[in-house]
């Protein structure tokens, strides 16, 4: 990698450097504010840009003005901005089209036309080479909207009618949509307010839906709609009591049931009714504080995945003509393992297949009717195998996806009988060559001892000298494991000499149950420090230059870029927090504000004193002090629902008016965006490209990828 030497030179400078001749940011007016909980008493000065109308025009007077302070201080990224997403949009192949499958004599699937945002998703009747029919075509539902996305979508058992959820705002909260396929005519039935599951009843006559709290958008009530009728007059079905539980909706593999799940991080519940007459639901098990299980039913039995003295889960089954209610029925299917934790299941007629997840991989093992086993090969040592659609149970084949770090999505069958693989489709990524990067996984010492897995990819090359810029990424909360996934922006940064590196840091459930359970609670910091000590030991094996390092986490990835900020400001050049979840006490004390009263169990409820100090003690909000910080580029979206724009507003505030560097701060605010940010392909990779021109500035990488340079690192 060859280095612009007064880029380079002015990402390493003083800071008075930085700043001369740069605008005046934004200074948000500070107002006294008590936060109070029966553990103390807070001041919070910048309280006031909370509204939850989105209407407060001082409020948004701000946030445009933050907006114009970072078009100013990117404006010389600009060309670097616009030359990474032309790549990325060179990496797209524009008019593709996905895997179709099977499903009662259709062929389903979804295809891009060239320079549009969203796809078309569309059927043909018994083969490929039937006349396309038109399910829903997003591109003309989301003319005229800032926003636009579908959340699921169903067709009646006998073909004819096409349920959707759409959500034109942002704020994950749908419209129910019904249409008659074989005219294309929009029936006038439609629900505000609900979650994304829609349900169809066997005779095609109902849907059912999860209708949304208005204030807290938790999932509250599952009702019956009946075609033809107004929503006034849907049938309540399920209310749920407690508020720490989120519900979904779904079908068994069977058909035969529609199920109701709740779930929260501690135990779940559920009840199934028949999809014949949908409405006297019988609970599977009742719930228990620690118990956390899920059933599907498939022919003669139900098959269920369940932590009942088995951390890691296991499989077990109820014939299925046995009463449900009391787990003492259940039978050993397969058993726990210590060393592997089985994350999903799905039921064939003649076979099970296992998501299970070992050694910091996620794997998949096909389990056959005479009990025997096999796992699907990998041919490389950091990757992850997913189930594919896999629509129609009598089949003998396992659909299923894999990818890696320099490989893209990829799709195959593979024959549960002799083992032998079909690729479909490996997703197209135009002018790349796989063969030109090396992935690999090493482990890094935490400071406890434990052992932290990462995934690194780089191009060919790349000499391990700690002279490299490196980019490390990173989640650990709720028991969400960032996977070696292929990263096509990221190939941008590989082609100018940057390794990519992902972070398996506890909170995650990389390693299994316990993995999520070390990084939860009162042992939440563990997420922060073993994203630190990842860092330390990548600089330590001279992966990086300890001057050149970059971090980046989304969300509750956003708070562990927050508390890092905090907690180890002089071990990043800079950092990019995106829709960050950064005011932990203030927002687990408002029990109006979505979310919270279901993440109670995942980082503790403050009105204890205890998990009050705990919280308190890495909140990143509460933490901002007077020191330096790293360069900063913080992203929200204004009808975030999941973590509310006015958390990043107020962490930026706070920010500007602590830290003594003249490091730039930069605050993205996407007017039209919710938690994903802004909907459509193309408009997604402005927003990367833009955050990415501004971490390569900073951390003194060349901006332009030539031939001779490619060539050179290459050497």
């Amino acid at each position: 990698m060859r280095l612009v030497p007064f880029l380079l030179a002015a990402a390493l400078a003083a800071p008075s450097a930085w700043a001369q001749g740069t605008p005046k940011p934004p200074v948000a007016a500070q107002r006294p504010h008590a936060v109070q909980a029966p553990a103390g008493t807070r001041n919070d000065e910048y309280y006031w840009l909370r509204d939850d109308t989105r209407k407060n025009p001082e409020m948004l007077a701000y946030l445009a003005a933050e907006n114009a302070y970072a078009d100013a201080v990117l404006a010389p990224q600009r060309p670097v901005k616009e030359m990474l997403n032309a790549e990325f949009v060179g990496r797209i192949k524009q008019d593709d089209a996905s895997v179709p499958f099977r499903l009662r004599g259709h062929w389903y699937y979804t295809r891009f036309e060239t320079g549009k945002d969203y796809a078309v998703v569309a059927r043909r009747a018994g083969s490929m080479q039937a006349p396309e029919q038109v399910l829903i075509d997003q591109n003309a539902r989301a003319e005229g909207q800032g926003y636009y996305t579908v959340g699921q979508w169903a067709v009646s058992d006998d073909n004819a009618r096409l349920a959707w959820s759409e959500d034109t705002v942002g704020r994950y909260q749908f419209a129910l949509r019904i249409k008659d396929i074989a005219s294309g005519r929009m029936l006038p039935d439609t629900v505000s307010n609900i979650e994304p599951d829609v349900v169809w009843s066997r005779d095609g006559r109902s849907v059912l839906y999860i209708e949304k709290d208005p204030v807290t958008l938790l999932s509250k009530r599952v009702k019956l709609h009946v075609l033809g009728t107004p929503a006034s007059a849907d049938r309540l079905l399920y209310e749920e009591p407690d508020d720490s539980f989120y519900l979904s909706l779904a079908r068994t593999r069977s058909d035969a049931f529609i199920c109701i799940l709740a779930t929260s991080t501690t135990q779940t519940e559920q009840r199934c009714t028949s999809a014949e007459d949908p409405g006297a639901f019988q609970v599977v098990a009742p719930r228990s504080r620690d118990h956390l299980y899920r059933a599907d039913h498939l022919g003669s039995r139900w098959v269920i995945r369940t932590n009942w003295d088995a951390p890691n889960y296991r499989l077990m089954t109820l014939p299925a003509g046995a009463p449900l209610g009391d787990r003492g029925r259940w039978q050993a299917f397969v058993p726990h393992d210590r060393e592997v934790f089985i994350e999903e299941f799905q039921l064939f007629d003649g076979f099970t297949a296992i998501e299970e997840r070992a050694g910091g991989v996620k794997r998949l093992r096909m389990l056959k009717a005479d009990g025997s086993s096999a796992l699907v090969a990998s041919d490389e040592p950091a990757y992850t195998m997913g189930f594919g659609t896999n629509a129609e149970p009598q089949a003998t084949a396992l659909r299923y996806t894999y990818t890696s770090l320099t490989t893209p999505l990829t799709t195959y069958d593979v024959e549960v009988g002799t083992g032998a693989r079909t690729l479909l489709k490996r997703h197209p990524v135009p002018g790349y060559d796989p063969a030109q990067y090396v992935t690999e996984r090493v482990w890094a010492p935490a400071r406890d001892g434990t052992r932290i897995p990462v995934s690194l990819v780089y191009r060919k090359g790349f000499k391990r000298d700690g002279t490299a810029a490196l980019y490390q990424v990173g989640y650990g909360s709720y028991g969400s494991s960032w996977d070696a996934e292929f990263q096509m922006p990221a190939v941008s940064l590989l082609d100018r000499g940057v390794v990519f590196a992902v972070a398996h840091i506890r909170g995650g459930q990389d390693m299994g149950r316990a993995w999520y359970d070390q990084g939860r609670l009162l042992a939440k910091k563990n997420s922060f420090t073993d994203f630190i000590d990842v860092t330390r030991h990548l600089v330590a094996e001279k992966y990086a230059a300890p001057s050149r390092m970059a971090a980046e986490g989304a969300s509750a990835g956003g708070l562990l870029m927050g508390a890092v900020a905090n907690m180890a400001p002089q071990d990043y050049r800079v950092i990019v927090a995106r829709v960050p979840f950064v005011d932990v006490v203030t927002t687990m004390l408002d029990e109006s504000i979505p979310l919270t009263t279901n993440e109670f169990d995942e980082w503790g409820n403050p009105k204890d004193p205890a998990y009050y100090a705990y919280m308190l003690s890495y909140s990143p909000y509460d933490n901002v002090a007077a020191k330096a910080y790293p360069s900063l580029y913080v992203y929200t979206g204004l009808w975030d629902s999941q973590v509310q724009y006015f958390e990043p507003a107020k962490w930026v505030a706070r920010l500007r008016a602590r830290k003594t560097d003249a490091n730039p701060l930069v605050f993205r605010v996407g007017m039209e965006a919710g938690h994903g940010g802004k909907s459509g392909r193309f408009r997604r990779y402005a927003e990367i490209a833009e955050f990415y021109a501004f971490a390569l500035a900073r951390l003194g990488v060349e901006p332009a990828v030539t031939p001779r340079s490619a060539s050179a690192a290459d050497e």
